[in-house]
């Protein structure tokens, strides 16, 4: 598997509802960061699915290297 693109080196921070399903992009491909638009079908990469379980603010990684993937662990700052 090739290694992701770097979106961005920060996170994108959206507000979630609860019991929504969000598709997180982890190719770094998608013209809809954080979320999925189905570039990664020329990939090996498939996205990853986020359930919220409240209403509220979300950090989604950008830099698609984080280790709580879909969410950002601040693992951009060291790239």
């Amino acid at each position: 598997m090739s290694d992701p693109v770097i979106a961005q080196t920060k996170p994108y921070v959206v507000d979630v509802k609860a019991g929504e399903k969000y598709f997180w992009c982890s190719c770094g491909q998608s013209a809809n960061q954080p979320f999925c638009d189905g570039t990664h079908k020329s990939t090996d990469f498939r996205p990853t699915m986020y359930e919220a379980t409240e209403d509220g603010k979300v950090a989604f990684c950008g830099c698609k290297y984080s280790n709580t993937q879909p969410t950002c662990d601040g693992t951009h700052k060291d790239i």
